[in-house]
């Protein structure tokens, strides 16, 4: 077995931690671009950080209080998601998952 058979066998794996990586990691790209951009800029990378990130923000905010400024906000849901990956591996761990390394 090659490594692409390997990689499509173990989609249920390597999906969602795919993309709850490239949200974590735009999150935190959102975080970094808005030390320089202003909040209502034209930017179109700008706006593709907003766009993506938005939905996910929105969630963290249920669970953040409201009095925090929007730049920890978004800091926070990069830490939420780190920890929900850490979740979701630990979960294929827990059920025998994970794929396998062999030599």
């Amino acid at each position: 077995m090659n490594v692409s058979d390997s990689m499509i066998s173990l989609w249920y794996f390597h999906l969602p931690n795919f993309i709850l990586a490239i949200v974590m990691y735009t999150l935190l790209g959102r975080v970094l671009f808005g030390l320089i951009v202003d909040h209502d800029s034209k930017n179109f990378i700008w706006r593709f950080f907003c766009n993506l990130t938005d939905p996910f923000i929105k969630a963290f905010a249920l669970v953040t209080p409201k009095a925090t400024a929007p730049v920890v906000l978004w800091l926070f849901g990069f830490v939420w998601l780190f920890w929900l990956r850490v979740g979701l591996l630990y979960l294929f761990l827990v059920f025998g998952l994970l794929p396998k390394v062999t030599p």
